[in-house]
């Protein structure tokens, strides 16, 4: 079922959306088959206030329907739609990781997960400002691809200052890697595939908290449109775990973002 139009919508009773809210949560308990058959009709219907609130209620509709032995064909394929709505062809991918993830799980304890929460949002709040999509978000990683090069920098530097923004989410210092990379992946019904996408990970995760990074190919897409004030700084060329080829890179340096790093980590400088 399409979703409906703004006008469609506000025609209908309010029971068409009785099962689940804006927020993710159920209004109305989901006890039999049919009822599980119609919450998924309506899925496509409900404007959710963030993917936070789509992940819950996808979630929720899910168990549901493996407790009621329906296999909801058409509703996972139609949740598979917003991946073939994906740039194609040369794209960059902007990755980030929490740096001392473990460590601050130890320290926070129950409060991670609020904080991780805040984390995702702050990171998606950035890329969709700078025009990007995001792809999956999987355990303390995000992953987010964008049709320009500039504006996955973009992206970068705004989700460096947003996480420093009041203290850090939860009042929390939380420290993110960011690796950007570019290339052209294939893009099917579960996502990028491609070299380039194994790339983008390996350099993500040789940055340091607090640091941007990226390779050649993104500074070479963005060398004569950097912002003012902003800055790269060639690290030199490395290889990293399972690439063929070694890869120049480069910091951004910028205002309001931490200055000096250790050289990069997981990768080994090219001879």
């Amino acid at each position: 079922m399409p979703p409906l139009t703004a006008k469609e919508r506000a025609q209908l009773p309010d029971s068409a959306f009785a099962y689940i809210d804006s927020h993710g949560k159920r209004r109305l308990p989901i006890h039999d088959a049919s009822h599980v058959r119609n919450a998924l009709a309506r899925f496509g219907q409900v404007a959710f206030e963030d993917d936070d609130a789509r992940d819950r209620a996808r979630s929720r509709l899910l168990r549901a329907a493996q407790r009621h032995g329906i296999m909801p064909i058409g509703f996972i394929s139609s949740q598979l739609e917003p991946q073939r709505k994906l740039p194609r062809g040369n794209v960059t991918f902007l990755l980030t990781d929490i740096e001392g993830s473990t460590q601050l799980l130890a320290r926070l304890d129950d409060g991670y997960a609020a904080v991780l929460s805040e984390v995702r949002r702050r990171v998606r709040s950035a890329v969709r400002q700078a025009g990007g999509k995001q792809v999956s978000a999987t355990g303390d990683e995000v992953f987010a691809v964008f049709d320009q090069a500039s504006a996955a920098l973009d992206g970068a530097l705004g989700i460096q200052r947003a996480m420093r923004e009041d203290g850090g989410p939860g009042g929390n210092e939380v420290r993110l890697r960011i690796g950007l990379h570019r290339g052209r992946p294939s893009l099917t019904d579960t996502g990028y595939v491609g070299l380039s996408v194994h790339a983008a990970a390996r350099i993500c995760f040789a940055a340091h908290g607090g640091q941007i990074v990226m390779s050649a190919a993104v500074r070479s897409a963005i060398k004569d449109s950097l912002p003012a004030g902003v800055d790269l700084r060639d690290l030199g060329k490395w290889r990293f775990r399972g690439l063929p080829d070694p890869i120049e890179m480069f910091q951004v340096a910028a205002p309001g973002l931490e200055d000096e790093f250790p050289p990069l980590r997981s990768a080994v400088p090219a001879s």
